[in-house]
């Protein structure tokens, strides 16, 4: 089916994806882990190749070519060669935030904006996430005030990806006090006086993706930085939630398919009572059971895709998508992991880190308990 889907282009684009990531991520990839960040100059290697900004029309620097079929190869690229913490910003960039930029920008922003998004020499993050409110849009209480031309804002954010690279931020607001009728999408720009970054957040996993805490003290917003229009925002969030959740997934599709890889390779090396420990039949039976499951996902995941490049991925499908999905990456890491034995416990061994980074796939772009919710509501229940 992946054939039916992806054509030559598409597979020309994934070997140099495939390049890119062997030349300019692996072997970077362990000093990042450390130092818990990526360097930003990646994200103008990446805008060089080719890989950001796919939608951004050729005017503004971008290739102007509107299929997620490129955006999904970077995402599966990189989670299969198990470093997707490294390439978390460059989806969270395409995939997530620049819709907002397309989609709601007006020419005048685009100008300002859009270029350095395609060439990455501007590094964008979107705050919705508060210390109090998660999954729950309504909660949000960052406030913007309007003052003439300004809006001035007051709040914090936090669990930001990309918050210490990030050169634009567009970040919910509260311009109302209705819960979803008050809410508005504010860019607010690196520099900004009152726009403090707090401390790049100590996980468990996904080391070298920066995650940051932000706050907001009497930050002089010009109107001209208001994305749409005002008290509109909880649409426009809502609205893109569908790809950000397909994203997500693509990105465990591949991550589970690079765990598999690397891991039958493994127990076909190693030996144990004098045969390869793949030969034992319980080993046989949890790879033949993964890689089986794997495949369902595989053939899910581009019918998703699939309905995505027609518009008509339904939010309810995006979440068995993101549900599903991230559990069952969850579910290789931990199965594969056993198959290493002591060693699947090292930090040296990517399965080890696959298995706490893609713990967080159940958590961000909406917990899998509300994709239950999502889906159940959608049966009418």
């Amino acid at each position: 089916m992946s054939a039916r889907v992806y054509d030559s282009e598409h597979e020309l684009f994934r070997e140099m994806v495939r390049a890119f990531i062997a030349q300019r991520v692996l072997p970077n990839f362990d000093a990042w882990e450390r130092a818990g960040i990526v360097d930003r100059a990646m994200f103008a290697d990446a805008g060089a190749q080719g890989l950001l900004g796919f939608g951004v029309d050729e005017r503004y620097g971008g290739p102007g070519v509107e299929d997620f079929r490129f955006n999904a190869i970077v995402g599966q690229e990189f989670g299969r060669a198990l470093v997707s913490s490294a390439g978390l910003g460059l989806t969270l960039q395409n995939d997530i935030v620049l819709p907002y930029l397309l989609g709601l920008a007006t020419d005048e922003q685009k100008e300002r904006w859009l270029a350095g998004t395609a060439s990455g020499d501007t590094i964008l993050a979107v705050a919705m996430t508060e210390p109090g409110t998660g999954s729950d849009l309504a909660g949000i209480r960052t406030r913007a005030v309007r003052d003439g031309d300004v809006y001035v804002v007051n709040g914090a954010k936090t669990f930001i990806s990309s918050g210490q690279h990030a050169d634009l931020v567009v970040t919910a607001v509260r311009t109302a006090d209705d819960p979803h009728r008050g809410l508005s999408l504010l860019v607010i720009e690196r520099g900004m006086p009152g726009f403090e970054r707090g401390r790049n957040l100590e996980k468990i996993g996904l080391h070298a993706q920066d995650t940051s805490e932000l706050s907001f003290t009497d930050v002089r917003v010009p109107v001209a930085n208001l994305l749409g229009e005002e008290n509109r925002g909880f649409y426009a969030l809502v609205g893109n939630l569908p790809q950000e959740r397909l994203s997500i997934a693509v990105t465990g599709l591949g991550v589970a398919e690079g765990v598999l890889a690397q891991t039958l390779v493994y127990v076909k090396e190693r030996t144990a009572f004098g045969q390869s420990i793949g030969s034992f039949q319980h080993s046989r039976f949890v790879l033949a059971e993964l890689a089986t499951e794997v495949d369902i996902a595989r053939t899910f995941i581009l019918d998703c895709l699939v309905e995505h490049l027609r518009g008509e991925l339904s939010a309810a499908r995006a979440a068995k998508a993101k549900y599903w999905v991230t559990e069952l990456q969850c579910r290789v890491s931990d199965r594969c992991l056993q198959l290493y034995g002591g060693y699947g416990y090292m930090r040296e061994y990517p399965v080890g880190r696959a298995f706490v980074d893609s713990r967080v796939q159940m958590i961000y772009g909406g917990t899998n308990e509300i994709m239950k919710e999502i889906i159940g509501r959608d049966l009418g229940l």
